[in-house]
């Protein structure tokens, strides 16, 4: 089952898709949008998320610029917009924004009060930051551009975190890469994964570089990541 829900700021509201589970009590993994907004692909993945035994809580990060921005990667004109809305975003605002959320998930009925936190592209920098300032359970970051900027975060990293990156991404360089790697090489709470000849957004459903090989790995480790930190951690609480 699907619905909205709406989060409160000192800002004001602004809403969350969720997708429920058949089954609660459950844990609650939020999930931190592209730059596309809520679309089909972030709705899909909360979906398949559910189906796993999770709430899945996506939230309307662009909210502060446009609520309710549905956007994919097929066309020029919806990307020249995805863009203009990545360059306005306020980061800062945004993870008070994740934080909230957070907060509303672990709150939410039925939820156990465990909660991870996954993002993609615009939404894997949020992950990565998410996991070094507001204590989520545990975290995983799937090709978050921008992350090389902030790697000194990892010294306030709190949770386990997964990395997924893509070793042909057009947006993280192999530089880049290698600056990620080398910062959280010496992090026991860091799993870096990467996947030969993958471009960005491997995992991006129906996406322009989609590829199920690279992806369903990918989604593997993470599907088994939030289990063990989310769902095996509850029972042997």
């Amino acid at each position: 089952m699907n619905e909205r829900i709406a989060i409160a700021t000192p800002d004001g509201s602004f809403s969350a898709y969720v997708a429920l589970p058949a089954a609660t009590p459950a844990p609650s993994i939020v999930v931190l949008q592209e730059i596309f907004g809520i679309n089909a692909d972030l709705r899909e993945t909360c979906q398949r998320l559910a189906a796993q035994g999770y709430i899945a809580v996506c939230p309307d990060l662009f909210w502060r610029l446009e609520p309710n921005v549905e956007l994919s990667d097929k066309s020029d004109a919806e990307w020249k917009k995805a863009m203009a809305l990545r360059k306005a975003f306020d980061v800062d605002k945004g993870m008070d924004d994740i934080a909230a959320t957070l907060a509303a998930a672990r709150a939410l009925l039925g939820a156990t009060g465990k909660a991870g936190v996954m993002g993609f592209c615009m939404g894997g920098l949020l992950t990565f930051l998410t996991a070094t300032r507001a204590r989520p359970d545990c975290a995983v970051a799937y090709y978050g551009g921008g992350t090389e900027k902030h790697v000194d975060a990892f010294k306030t990293l709190a949770c386990p975190l997964m990395m997924h990156l893509g070793e042909a991404d057009e947006y993280i360089s192999a530089d880049a890469r290698a600056t990620i790697i080398k910062a959280a090489e010496d992090k026991p709470l860091v799993q870096i994964f990467t996947y030969p000849g993958q471009n960005h957004a491997f995992a991006r459903w129906n996406g322009v570089h989609f590829n199920a090989q690279a992806a369903t790995q990918a989604n593997e480790r993470t599907r088994a990541f939030f289990a063990q930190h989310l769902k095996e951690a509850t029972r042997t609480a």
